[in-house]
């Protein structure tokens, strides 16, 4: 098979389309023929050396796609030859052939393509456990989103709207903020003067939650948030937060908690029936997933250097014929 590899870190040069040994499934595991995958910034990282990566190159990036069980796991009966499906964690996905456990598998209705899968399992299903696990949205609250163009953020500005939030959306460029606008933010604002314009919008008082993907911005995050406010911190997209006094959050009486989604998805069973949720809200119309850009796996260079750009708007997929 063809797969999208690197054996050494550094910019998106180093990735090439070459052959590489099928995967050989193990006992649990069925060989899925991808179609789609997407991308995201947890790739880029390991492409440069920053994340952890296990085994010896060449390696192969990717944990998010969809596409079709080539051969069937021994025994399972789920998940039959043909069957369409997808996956939000397991490795190895840019690749033809991706050898995947059963219990990570989900079957993607009919009315799923699976360039939709690819662009919304990871990040959809993250927004998901931010705004039912990490903190439960109730109708009236007061939402800041960070980063709130990017692929979490533009989910989790639809979801908090349609729960019946007041969205604030923060990003760094006018035409992202546009986005967020468009998305359902009721109002988006820059990084500049962050914590000055959220107290203008919510007439001193604060929000009732910040979600904070970007890192180095804790500290706005926490003075944005009302007092028995909550800060929900599951990224560090610019840089690890300063440390935080908890003298700071006993004064103002604020929660901060960390989300991470696979403290979430522990089971097969948690896992699909939480994307059968996800699905639903898009087959409603209250979910709409944006593709920034679609690059044929064998281009994936160029998408990592797209996403890297911070020019994407929404998620960036790669296609397989």
């Amino acid at each position: 098979m063809h797969a999208l590899i690197f054996d050494r870190f550094g910019s998106a040069d180093v990735l090439r389309w070459d052959v590489v040994a099928d995967p050989v499934p193990g006992p649990g595991q069925a060989l899925v023929r991808m179609r789609a995958v997407g991308l995201n910034f947890a790739d880029v990282y390991r492409r440069n050396g920053t994340y952890h990566l296990s085994g010896q190159a060449p390696w192969i990036l990717g944990y998010e796609g969809a596409g079709v069980i080539e051969t069937a796991a021994a025994g399972d009966a789920l998940f039959p030859v043909g069957t369409r499906v997808g996956f939000a964690d397991m490795p190895y996905a840019n690749a033809e052939l991706v050898a995947v456990d059963v219990d990570k598998l989900i079957a993607l209705p009919a009315d799923i393509e699976v360039e939709t899968a690819a662009a919304v399992l990871l990040q959809g299903l993250t927004a998901q456990y931010l705004l039912a696990d990490s903190y439960p949205i109730r109708a009236g609250d007061t939402v800041v989103v960070h980063a709130a163009a990017g692929g979490v953020g533009l989910l989790l500005t639809q979801m908090a709207k349609a729960a019946g939030a007041r969205v604030i959306g923060v990003a760094s460029r006018a035409a992202k903020c546009a986005a967020a606008m468009a998305a359902g933010a009721d109002t988006a604002v820059g990084y500049d003067n962050l914590v000055d314009n959220v107290r203008t919008l919510t007439q001193g008082r604060g929000a009732d939650v910040v979600y904070d993907s970007v890192g180095r911005t804790l500290g706005d995050s926490l003075a944005s948030a009302r007092i028995g406010g909550t800060v929900v911190f599951y990224g560090m997209a610019a840089g690890d937060p300063d440390p935080v006094d908890p003298r700071l959050l006993m004064d103002r009486s604020l929660t901060l908690t960390g989300g991470d989604l696979w403290n979430v998805l522990t089971s097969a069973q948690i896992r699909r029936e939480r994307a059968a949720a996800l699905f639903e809200q898009i087959r409603a119309g209250s979910l709409l997933p944006r593709i920034a850009g679609r690059f044929a796996l064998s281009d994936g260079a160029k998408a990592h250097a797209f996403l890297e750009s911070r020019e994407a708007i929404g998620k960036v997929v790669l296609t397989l014929a």
